[in-house]
């Protein structure tokens, strides 16, 4: 069964809530959404994904929070 939960997030605070979201290890899937409802960015997590791969994905998260003042993270947990 997969549960969805969303946060309202501050620019700055975007990088800090996804990688809490990434190491409690329940997490499928990760969207950013902007005030207006775009999806700006959305990527799967799988077990076991390791630094290196997230690296990118945390680039990206970084470039978004630079460019929005407020955003929705919407979570799809196991």
């Amino acid at each position: 069964m997969t549960k969805k939960e969303s946060y309202e997030v501050r620019g700055e605070e975007v990088i800090k809530k996804v990688k809490e979201l990434i190491k409690e290890g329940n997490v499928r899937r990760i969207i950013i959404k902007d005030k207006k409802d775009k999806v700006l960015v959305e990527f799967p997590l799988t077990i076991g994904v390791v630094g290196a791969v997230l690296a990118p994905v945390l680039a990206a998260v970084g470039a978004i929070a630079a460019l929005v003042a407020e955003c929705t993270i919407s979570v799809e947990r196991e």
